[in-house]
């Protein structure tokens, strides 16, 4: 049988001044997607997302907004070889305090490219409705 588990996570747009979208290639699936990662024992999830962000770029950031949280099952559910793990994730916009240093890669990240949002690459890991709710002008914070 299948061990599951519920895990907290975090995740972040990240938005240039052009208004286009940080993403990161993953190292272990190929595909782009926003700055996400579990939160660790003893830390908020404000902290977690600092902390990712941070880990995954070499840059500092501060958080500019809760956008929500995701829970859905069909959305927030992951099959790993040996367990099922269904994520309840927060969701963040973020602004990066410094640049991003070209060429950067680490042990997760292939890659970091900005992508305006009708352009973008084929996504991994991500909800349905993340951009919408990033985007939405009335600045909402959603329950999904």
């Amino acid at each position: 049988m299948t061990q599951k588990e519920i895990l907290p996570a975090v995740s972040a747009v990240v938005f240039n001044e052009r208004g286009e979208i940080l993403l990161q290639r993953r190292k272990d699936t190929g595909k782009w997607c926003i700055i996400s990662g579990h939160v660790e024992f003893g830390e908020t999830v404000q902290e977690a997302i600092l902390r990712e962000v941070l880990e995954e770029t070499g840059v500092r950031s501060e958080i500019v907004r809760l956008i929500g949280v995701y829970s859905d099952p069909p959305y927030a559910t992951y099959k790993y070889p040996e367990r099922t793990v269904h994520y309840v994730v927060t969701y963040f916009e973020v602004r990066l305090l410094g640049k991003i240093e070209d060429g950067l890669t680490n042990s997760e990240s292939e890659e970091f490219a900005y992508f305006a949002g009708d352009q973008l690459p084929e996504l991994d890991l991500v909800n349905p409705n993340w951009l919408v709710d990033a985007l939405d002008p009335a600045l909402n914070v959603f329950i999904r």
